[in-house]
């Protein structure tokens, strides 16, 4: 039997209430203008998104997965942060969350890159081939 509407865990009032939604809904509402104009994807949000696509088709989580922790985030992260690093931060946090490896390992990986230098170039010659 669903709750009532006076105990729903968020809000469900009609929209024209002030507190109608939560923090990350933003639709309808006014905001700064949006360039419509295509551009190029940075490489790293190339890679975040292909991550996302093999970790979902590997069965780690689901889009609603995502979106979980995208929404979890609060509002002062989500304002900061931009749409790929939410995506990052969500897949990393699911990632974890499905045993895929372990916050430790995350830990040692990021030693050993940060280790070979800041550009491809810096990192020229790190791998023994």
């Amino acid at each position: 039997m669903p709750l009532p509407l006076e105990t729903a865990p968020f809000s469900v009032c009609p929209m024209d209430k002030k507190d109608s939604r939560r923090w990350h809904d933003m639709g309808g509402l006014d905001g700064a203008p949006i360039d419509m104009a295509e551009h190029d994807y940075a490489l790293w949000e190339k890679r975040v998104d292909a991550l996302l696509v093999l970790s979902t088709t590997k069965g780690f989580f689901t889009v609603d997965g995502l979106r979980r922790v995208i929404e979890d985030l609060g509002p002062a992260y989500y304002e900061k942060m931009s749409y790929y690093e939410r995506w990052v931060h969500s897949v990393n946090q699911n990632l974890i969350e499905a045993g895929a490896y372990s916050l430790g390992e995350l830990g040692a990986k990021m030693a050993e890159v940060a280790a070979r230098g800041e550009t491809y170039g810096d990192c020229a010659g790190c791998h023994d081939d």
